[in-house]
């Protein structure tokens, strides 16, 4: 889209350069110098076609030593188109024929990139017009015009970018959507299978149960608690579960030891290498563990993953004796992460 924008503003400056250079050659009135009303023309077109056609290092961007060229060329256009013609016919219609073009050469500059440029042009013109015909004379042979065009140039160039940048950034943000879009069909997708292996393994338990009237026997007390405790695991302990921490979970679980699993996000945004050894090291842990209550805390938390905490006896929360195991997984790995 940006290069048909630039093919077709390419034309439309060719095609008015070209537009003011034929009403400069059309004189009713032969110049005193004809080949310097020449040279003004060639200068012009020249400048013009380098100004539309020459790119920087950037693209969009015109070159500086082009602005500057341009200014020069502004200041020394009206000098040669005066001094090759009598002063009585400078507001001619062929002479005046640079207030139009080099109006269009502020457009361009303005367009191009270099909006500082674009204005020094047109005040040079304002400047030399005035100087050679006057200010309100100039006004009425065009110099409005050139002024209205070049004040129209900025505010499509400002709007242009603002809406670039608007763009982008609704991209930016239709982009992150989609991503979580495509995050929380990922989660569903594996609560889905997490709640289908959880009732594979409960519903027998659960069917038994409900056919006995719960009228079980130990044994199947102990499958009831290990089913429900799965159960559990499953809907709220997310993605610290492989087949290494399930099995450290029911080992001490069977040895009458309370497990209690929370996953609050702690290994979001890891990868899959970090997270597969922070649930072998919680294996490890767990299956070491040698207090009555385990509690496994995986929390938001900007170092540390997982939190393993083992309690022993019945104190409550702010009893520190009866804190038996204290373990931490940091998200990062460190030879020196201690427990």
């Amino acid at each position: 889209m940006n290069r048909s924008v630039r093919s077709v503003a390419t034309a439309l400056a060719v095609g008015f350069a070209v537009y003011f250079a034929a009403r400069a050659v059309w004189w009713i009135v032969q110049p005193t110098a004809p080949l310097l009303m020449v040279a003004a023309i060639l200068v012009f077109l020249g400048i013009i076609l380098a100004t539309v056609l020459i790119d920087s290092h950037d693209g969009a961007q015109m070159p500086r030593w082009l602005g500057v060229a341009a200014v020069v060329t502004t200041v020394a256009i009206p000098v040669m188109v005066n001094a090759s013609l009598q002063s009585t016919h400078w507001a001619a219609p062929f002479a005046t024929w640079y207030i139009g073009g080099l109006g269009l050469l502020a457009v361009v500059c303005t367009v191009r990139r270099r909006p500082l440029t674009g204005w020094s042009v047109l005040v040079v013109l304002i400047v030399t017009s005035t100087i050679y015909l006057g200010f309100f004379e100039a006004l009425k042979l065009g110099l409005v015009g050139s002024i209205m065009w070049t004040v129209i140039a900025q505010l499509l160039v400002l709007f242009w970018d603002r809406a670039v940048h608007d763009t982008d950034r609704l991209a930016d943000i239709q982009r992150a959507a989609s991503a979580w879009h495509a995050t929380q069909l990922v989660r569903q997708r594996e609560r889905r299978v997490r709640v289908k292996y959880a009732l594979g393994a409960a519903g027998p338990v659960l069917t038994r149960t409900v056919a006995s009237r719960g009228n079980l026997t130990d044994a199947e007390r102990l499958e009831a608690r290990l089913a429900e405790g799965r159960l559990r695991d499953e809907l709220r302990g997310a993605s610290l579960l492989n087949d290494a921490v399930r099995h450290a979970i029911h080992e001490v679980r069977v040895r009458g030891v309370s497990v209690t699993v929370f996953d609050e996000g702690g290994l979001d945004e890891l990868d899959e290498v970090r997270r597969s050894e922070i649930r072998d090291e919680l294996a490890d842990v767990i299956g070491s563990a040698a207090s009555e209550r385990v509690i496994i805390r995986a929390a938001r938390d900007e170092h540390i993953a997982v939190t393993v905490v083992g309690r022993s006896g019945a104190g409550d929360s702010s009893d520190e004796d009866a804190v038996g195991l204290w373990h931490e997984i940091p998200r990062v790995w460190r030879d020196d992460a201690t427990s």
